[in-house]
């Protein structure tokens, strides 16, 4: 190490070059969405699902790696068929209890298979299909909310998609300087003892800001007409369910002993580490997006 560098630089500098790289890819991709907005999902689900199987197996429960990858894989493509096509939505819309059920028995059925009662069958199944329920379908909501309306290469689209993942920065970033700031009691100390009920606070707070700049400069520019109320509804809630999101990953990574889900991202940890709030916020933002008839 440099000696003439204080602890982290390295790291700190490794952060930023790969955000410099990876946030424009990432808007560029969810702007022109389609294929390859599916294809990222798709291979962040799978990977995400990789980080959840190791974090399962530091504590002895082996799941079904590569049924469970496959199928979170699988979900993204699965979704942005049934959204682009009418034809497919038509036979998903019948078909999908069915299929479901059917891939609950086949995960059920390795169980029986692969695992002896001392191997802890309920365990590595339950985690197979958490993996992929977890990591692979909540994010797919983020198709819904960028094809529901709208077709590749859309800003309105892509601008829908933005504002709950700024309101999530925004509120992280508040969570963090408000506790910092102002302490007390903390949040959850038994899952992540550095974050604390002022923290909590002040990020919901900060998440409500991004509204009104939101509503007045960003969405009638780009034809979406969205009341403040409406935003701000929507901002306070992701406001609470992105900082649960947050607590629900730390938990799994507290029970497995681990700081980070995997190395993978050069200074951010893992896939599951960068996504963690957004997994409880982009569902929850496309049902409020939906109650407000924003998309269909």
């Amino acid at each position: 190490m440099d000696a003439s560098r204080p602890p982290g630089d390295g790291n700190l500098v490794r952060r930023v070059a790969f955000a410099a790289v990876a946030i424009p890819v990432a808007l560029l991709l969810v702007w022109y969405g389609g294929v390859p907005l599916t294809l990222l999902l798709a291979l962040a689900g799978a990977l995400a699902a990789r980080e959840l199987f190791d974090l399962a197996e530091r504590g002895g429960v082996r799941p079904a790696r590569v049924l469970g990858l496959a199928s979170a894989l699988a979900v993204a493509p699965l979704t942005y068929a049934a959204i682009a096509s009418d034809d497919v939505r038509g036979v998903i819309a019948s078909a999908w209890p069915y299929g479901a059920a059917v891939w609950l028995m086949v995960v059920m059925l390795w169980g029986l298979a692969a695992r002896a009662p001392s191997d802890r069958p309920l365990e590595a199944v339950a985690v197979t299909v958490l993996g992929v329920m977890y990591t692979a379908g909540l994010p797919a909501f983020l198709l819904a909310i960028r094809h529901s309306n709208f077709a590749p290469r859309s800003w309105a689209g892509a601008w829908l998609v933005f504002f709950p993942l700024v309101v999530t920065w925004v509120v992280d970033t508040a969570a963090m300087f408000g506790g910092r700031a102002i302490g007390g009691a903390k949040l959850a100390p038994t899952v992540s003892p550095g974050k604390t009920r002022s923290g909590g606070i002040a990020g919901v707070i900060g998440g409500l800001i991004v509204a009104p700049i939101f509503a007045a400069a960003v969405f009638p520019r780009v034809g979406l007409e969205i009341p403040l109320w409406q935003l701000l509804a929507i901002a306070a809630i992701l406001g609470v369910v992105g900082q649960v999101g947050d607590l629900a990953e730390s938990l799994f990574k507290r029970e497995a002993g681990v700081k980070d889900s995997s190395h993978l991202i050069p200074g951010h940890g893992g896939v599951l580490d960068r996504l963690d709030s957004l997994y409880f916020v982009v569902p929850a933002a496309a049902a409020m997006y939906r109650l407000f008839g924003i998309i269909r």
